[in-house]
């Protein structure tokens, strides 16, 4: 992530000193909230509707607002537990290139447990 970023999140905290609630525990809990937060923006609407995010003044914001707060609670994760976030999706994204081969899952939303057993 990026570490100006990340910077500007431990300060934030630091003025607050916010760092004694900011155990693992209480971030993903923090993080959860976030996240269903977001979900409640697209709760009722349908795949079309869901859309409208892009161009909707109003949605777009909340949408983009709800981001942000997911998005600092996972980098303030990272950071508490020195995880480098950048060298965990690199890691991701190869364990998943070998678990969704391109030939097996191109085109189906099949979970890399079943794709053998579906091809």
């Amino acid at each position: 992530m990026d570490q100006a970023i990340t910077a500007k999140i431990r300060e934030f905290v630091h003025e607050r000193e916010w760092e004694r609630f900011h155990s693992p525990k209480n971030l993903v809990r923090a993080l959860a909230g976030e996240t269903g937060e977001l979900l409640a923006e697209f709760q009722w609407v349908d795949e079309e509707a869901s859309w409208s995010a892009r161009e909707d003044g109003e949605l777009r914001a909340h949408v983009s607002e709800e981001m942000a707060d997911v998005a600092i609670y996972l980098n303030r994760l990272a950071d508490v537990l020195q995880i480098d976030l950048d060298q965990a999706i690199n890691a991701k994204l190869t364990l998943n290139t070998s678990r969704y081969p391109v030939g097996q899952s191109k085109g189906r939303a099949t979970k890399y447990t079943s794709l053998k057993e579906d091809s």
